[in-house]
């Protein structure tokens, strides 16, 4: 005889589970609402405890455990194996066989389970919620897996665009509220126009750069100085504290060997004034700053206290275009301490739409003062207007 309990959530989870593992000449002995065990079941919801047995009609029960059924047994015997299942349960949970019979699993209903009309039934009725489910994933595949279904079509066109939900909501809102003469679709632009800022930039004085690693911080430096220097005409100064990582500095010295342009390596925070003040006579002076990890207050500080060396307010958070929608927010909220003013979004070859830069505005709620569009030294960085920045996030343009 093989007697096992069950913690289920519910009577059909737990005959199936019991026909899955024991077969189906299994039957119910007892059933009761119990909480789970330790502290933190004194506040979760009751579950089920059922106690079910099989005559196994051999010493060996593991190997009868896993054996389904090949053989079976008279009925007498059953019944005879059943009562003394029950009456070995009773003892063990100090529950006598009136009590037993008191619980809302009586005799009857064990019988119930014995019973092949009602053993039909209950097959039917699993069956039938397998059909249920068979049905619901066969309208999801044919409606090409869309989780949208529901949604109005400008709702799921917005999200389309890889908007957040929240901000595809609040352009919605702003949507309906217009009552203008106008298509939806000019509505939308017109909406879009209001939610983004472009910056004034100063490309003068002491121009910072900060952001999380891996966004292109160094070559978006490069790209900046040689259009200053190479385009612009201006006379422009290189400072880098970025000495973590690998190659980060030769890579720099190199672009500033080739532009022709000082170059200062700073280790310390007592030698950054000393560099910035070595490059007083330069109309932009470029600062390029170690990726860190805008979980990381510790590192985000000792980034602090190198920039304030610098005096300057003229600081542009660093953020790549391809970055996921859900880390945003942690980035733009670890970098705040840093009273960065601008935007730069990079990395818009590497993606198919455009929706973060969006994402990224709204949240950080600062303009954008530049954009990197590929890799290409000094061509590949621009400064966008509102127009340009919505027929990118709408899919009109795209970069490549």
């Amino acid at each position: 005889m093989i007697i096992k309990k069950y913690i289920v959530n519910n009577m059909s989870e737990a005959v199936t589970r019991i026909r899955y593992e024991l077969g189906k000449d299994a039957v119910i002995i007892s059933q009761r609402k119990i909480r789970k065990k330790g502290f933190t079941g004194l506040f979760s919801k009751k579950v089920m405890e059922v106690t079910a047995a099989v005559d196994n009609g051999t010493k060996n029960d593991k190997k009868i455990e896993n054996k389904k059924n090949t053989t079976s047994r008279p009925m007498e015997d059953s019944l005879a194996a059943i009562k003394k299942a029950m009456d070995k349960h009773s003892d063990n949970s100090k529950l006598s066989v009136e009590k037993i019979e008191n619980t809302d699993i009586t005799k009857a209903s064990v019988e119930d389970y014995n019973n092949p009309k009602i053993k039909t039934e209950r097959e039917d009725d699993l069956i039938s919620e397998m059909r249920e489910m068979k049905t619901m994933l066969s309208s999801m595949a044919s409606n090409g897996g869309n989780l949208f279904n529901g949604k109005s079509e400008l709702y799921k066109n917005l999200r389309n665009y890889d908007l957040k939900e929240n901000l595809v909501e609040e352009i919605i809102s702003r949507v309906s509220l217009d009552k203008s003469d106008i298509d939806e679709s000019e509505k939308i632009k017109k909406v879009l126009g209001h939610m983004i800022n472009v910056a004034e930039v100063k490309d003068n004085g002491v121009m910072v750069l900060v952001g999380p690693t891996g966004v292109g911080k160094t070559t978006t430096i490069a790209k900046l100085a040689g259009r200053f220097a190479l385009i612009e005409k201006k006379k422009v100064g290189l400072i880098t504290v970025d000495t973590y990582r690998i190659g980060a500095v030769d890579q720099l010295r190199t672009y500033a060997d080739i532009m022709n342009i000082p170059f200062k390596v700073v280790f310390s925070i007592k030698d950054m004034e000393a560099a910035v003040d070595s490059m007083k006579d330069c109309d932009v002076v470029l600062v390029d700053t170690t990726g860190r990890s805008s979980k990381n207050k510790m590192q985000i500080s000792e980034l602090r206290a190198f920039i304030d060396k610098t005096h300057s307010d003229n600081l542009h958070l660093v953020m790549s275009c391809t970055t996921k929608n859900s880390d945003i927010k942690s980035i733009v909220e670890g970098y705040e301490v840093l009273n960065y003013n601008n935007i730069i979004i990079t990395k818009l070859d590497e993606t198919t739409t455009y929706g973060s830069m969006l994402n990224i505005l709204n949240e950080a709620q600062k303009p954008l003062s530049y954009v990197s569009v590929g890799q290409n030294v000094p061509d590949d960085i621009k400064r966008l207007d509102i127009n340009e920045i919505i027929n990118l996030v709408t899919g009109v343009d795209s970069i490549c």
